[in-house]
């Protein structure tokens, strides 16, 4: 009779490490599942010239320590080349055109599910394994991405853009468990990360000050913030340091016109250098009926050319109700059942069926007014 974990002695499995508890617990799951299992410490920036709080080299250490507990190989791999044209030059030309980008979204599809991935199977890999928070479910032949099951953690969002092929060659051995089991389990075997603290922020810029990080890549040019009504009420330190919807970071607090409400972004005028502010976090002019969005990707085949679903237009946000219509363009509407506070171009909208992701697209424009 042959035995489970006989059979997946014959798999081997690449963990693609960050030097986080996550990554080591999905190392250390499979490893007794009884997996052949070795793991990756994928090196996408080189920060050995800057001042970084975590720098790559801390990271890998804490990979080779944990690698050393778990009983596995490790390698590192340097993707910096890589990243640099398939991600951060992206990341770049979306600021420079006044949008706000999400580069972990298009570092998952190009760099850990593709780049990794083909490193992987020039190994002999069958599987490539990461500690995001989500869950692989194979039906009828096909395979489909589903939420985590801790929904404060869900890591759908960020894998939206990656296809079946790239969802059928990978295991996610954390996104049945919650947090607090990930952390119970490290402390259970000792493992040296099992207190480390969660990585925030965009990976290259880590903690450091996004404006000084961004001004030695693309030159800042001030310019005035007004009203809708086109009175200036201050300056801006450059449109690329600013989303919809922000209100910290504006210097113009305790002016006495208006409301006396808190100021927020409600439009970026890049055509004419002008930041347009609005007062009160509900201000009408920062809601939108709907959407359009391109660079759409559905992980398990394209969608009907209009169907009723859940989206997201950020990270966190609950499920919201919506329509979605393929266009003559080839772009997608959204079309949103209540209306969406701060949709941002530049930024991402996920598509849902309940806990299955079903893909998402680059939000090109927001819709304000009636529909399209």
């Amino acid at each position: 009779m042959i035995r489970e974990n006989d059979i997946q002695l014959q798999k081997r499995v690449v963990v693609g490490m960050s030097g986080g508890v996550d990554s080591a617990v999905a190392a250390l799951l499979l490893k007794r599942q009884g997996y052949d299992v070795s793991g990756v410490f994928m090196k996408n920036w080189d920060d050995s010239q800057e001042d970084a709080v975590c720098p790559a080299e801390q990271d890998f250490e804490d990979v080779r320590a944990v690698c050393g507990q778990i009983g596995i190989p490790y390698y590192s791999v340097n993707f910096e080349q890589e990243y640099w044209d398939r991600v951060f030059s992206y990341f770049l030309r979306e600021y420079k055109a006044g949008r706000t980008p999400n580069p972990d979204v298009l570092c998952n599809k190009a760099i850990k599910f593709a780049a990794f991935l083909d490193f992987a199977r020039a190994t002999g890999a069958d599987y490539i394994a990461t500690g995001h928070y989500v869950r692989r479910e194979e039906k009828g032949g096909r395979h489909y991405l589903k939420k985590g099951l801790d929904a404060g953690k869900d890591q759908s969002y960020f894998l939206c853009m990656l296809s079946e092929r790239q969802i059928a060659d990978a295991l996610f051995p954390v996104g049945e468990l919650q947090k607090s089991e990930v952390r119970e389990i490290a402390r259970g075997e000792n493992l040296t990360v099992a207190k480390k603290k969660d990585s925030t922020g965009i990976c290259f810029i880590g903690e450091r000050k996004f404006k000084e990080f961004l001004k030695t890549y693309i030159p800042a040019n001030p310019g005035d913030i007004k009203t809708q009504d086109g009175k200036t009420v201050g300056r801006h330190e450059g449109l690329m340091y600013y989303t919809l919807g922000q209100r910290r970071g504006l210097a113009i607090g305790g002016q006495k016109a208006g409301t006396g409400e808190r100021w927020f972004v409600v439009k970026k005028d890049l055509e004419n250098n002008v930041l347009y502010v609005s007062q009160g976090a509900d201000s009408a002019l920062l809601y939108s009926d709907a959407l359009i969005m391109r660079d759409v990707s559905f992980i398990a085949g394209e969608g009907k050319e209009a169907f009723a679903c859940a989206a997201k237009v950020r990270y966190r946000q609950p499920d919201q109700a919506a329509v979605v219509k393929k266009r003559d363009d080839g772009a997608w509407l959204v079309e949103f059942e209540k209306k969406q506070r701060a949709v941002t171009p530049g930024q991402y909208c996920v598509l849902y069926d309940g806990d299955t992701c079903l893909g998402g697209g680059v939000i090109e424009a927001s819709i304000k007014e009636g529909r399209a």
